[in-house]
């Protein structure tokens, strides 16, 4: 079984339908997307209704549940989180239909697979909106949680953070993912899997970037896929929102 993993799509269609064909050219039985669809980009709606149609299990993000919260308060920021993350936001939720507003609402803070042994959530396997982007944070993840292999985003860089058995006690590393490459998931290894970002990549490389595991292999491999940027910056000045988020999509930051 081979598992597309997405994760931090921000709104960006550009970089979806790019990443879809190439994993669809690559091949996989399954999609989950591990929050952030929503955030940042011009294309809410867009992304929305091809991840429904791809199939995809969609985990909530921390961009989701800021948008949800601003829904349920009725527009109305709390003092100090707007900016611009709350300007595409508020825009984002105002683009988007009742349909659309209830399956982002139903999806879960987190999923957890059996048959795959595979916990799914944002931030942390402890948490939707803590980053997994050091060792200390790993080991503390580590520490706190009992599963064998998590799937999460959020950082938007892609790596495995490994835990692994020493004389010394529990010994963590990072591997790095960067530029595309595959994490063999030995029997004895615990794991802390991020595919990076597909719509907003912020390791200095704009390309969308996306994972496949292999279930029967063990293996966790990332991908690293151009997209025409500037299609996806075009649709965000028109849509009136702040420059900066188009602006970075170029630089991978």
């Amino acid at each position: 079984m081979r598992l597309l993993v997405l994760s931090d799509i921000h709104a960006n269609a550009p970089a979806l339908e790019a990443v879809l064909a190439d994993a669809g050219r690559r091949g996989y039985d399954r999609a989950v997307m591990l929050g952030d669809a929503l955030g940042y980009g011009a294309h809410p709606a867009e992304v929305l209704a091809r991840l429904r149609d791809s199939g995809a299990e969609c985990i909530r993000g921390n961009h989701e549940q800021m948008g949800l919260d601003l829904v349920a308060r009725r527009g109305v920021w709390l003092p100090g989180s707007a900016g611009v993350v709350g300007a595409a936001l508020a825009w984002q939720f105002g683009q988007l239909g009742a349909g659309d507003l209830a399956w982002v609402a139903s999806w879960p803070d987190g999923r957890e697979d059996p048959a795959l042994g595979v916990l799914f959530r944002h931030g942390t396997p402890l948490s939707l909106d803590t980053y997994t982007d050091s060792v200390t944070a790993a080991r503390d993840a580590f520490a706190g949680w009992s599963g064998r292999l998590a799937f999460v985003g959020h950082t938007h860089i892609p790596g495995v953070y490994a835990a692994l058995n020493a004389p010394v006690g529990e010994w963590i590393k990072f591997q790095g993912l960067s530029a595309g490459g595959t994490f063999p998931l030995a029997p004895g290894v615990r794991a802390l899997c991020n595919p990076g970002s597909v719509g907003q990549p912020r390791d200095g490389d704009p390309r969308a970037s996306y994972a496949l595991f292999d279930a029967g292999r063990q293996t966790f491999e990332v991908i690293r896929v151009p997209y025409p940027v500037e299609a996806a910056q075009t649709a965000i000045l028109e849509a009136g929102l702040p420059p900066v988020l188009a602006a970075r999509l170029a630089l991978g930051r």
